[in-house]
């Protein structure tokens, strides 16, 4: 793999936690609001298992290490 393709996967990988962990703050506020059955909140929920789907690709390959 060349140094470009590595640098574009690192960017891509971060780009995907960041997201997750945004999604996944998102959805604890609106849940301490009582708002789990808003639609926001199942939008929301149905990112966040797409984005845990694809870090879940990054594992099985070794790409990303487990987090404890």
């Amino acid at each position: 793999m060349d140094k470009q393709r590595l640098e574009a996967f690192e960017k891509m990988l971060k780009a995907i936690l960041s997201q997750y962990y945004a999604t996944v703050d998102q959805m604890n506020k609106l849940k301490s609001e009582g708002k789990e059955k808003t639609v926001t909140y199942r939008q929301l929920f149905a990112n966040k298992l797409q984005y845990q789907t694809m870090l879940s690709y990054y594992r099985t390959y070794g790409l990303l290490k487990d987090e404890k």
